[in-house]
């Protein structure tokens, strides 16, 4: 079976941290249709803890289902679609791109017809 991975970096909170690593599966139902937190600073939800001023969340979306992720006013985003297609806020996004989204009260991702969109969104300070 194809294997598909991501190499994903985030600037640190602080300088001279001792690098770690953790892995975790998170099941399908949990990331189905809604935006599962999968990285953040306190390890909330049972997520892995990363050293940075950001929230990882994943989520798959079919046809007819939607998720949104209020943002702080202070707060950016970053989309980044894995695989499939899916609508961000509107506008159509597909495997492989990203949108960045500043003075955004939110994040709005919706599945649209065809293959399933599976997507990072990235809360980011």
């Amino acid at each position: 079976e194809p294997v598909h991975f991501l190499q994903i970096w985030i600037q640190p909170t602080a300088r001279n941290i001792e690098p770690g690593y953790e892995q975790k599966t998170f099941p399908a139902t949990d990331k189905q249709g809604r935006l599962r937190v999968v990285a953040s600073p306190d390890g909330r939800d049972g997520s892995v803890t990363i050293h940075a001023d950001a929230i990882v969340h994943a989520g798959v979306f079919g046809a007819g289902e939607q998720a949104e992720l209020s943002l702080a006013t202070d707060r950016h985003a970053w989309v980044h679609v894995a695989r499939g297609s899916v609508r961000v806020n509107g506008e159509l996004v597909t495997d492989g791109d990203g949108v960045a989204l500043t003075g955004e009260p939110a994040v709005r991702v919706e599945g649209i017809d065809g293959d399933p969109g599976e997507v990072l969104v990235f809360d980011l300070g």
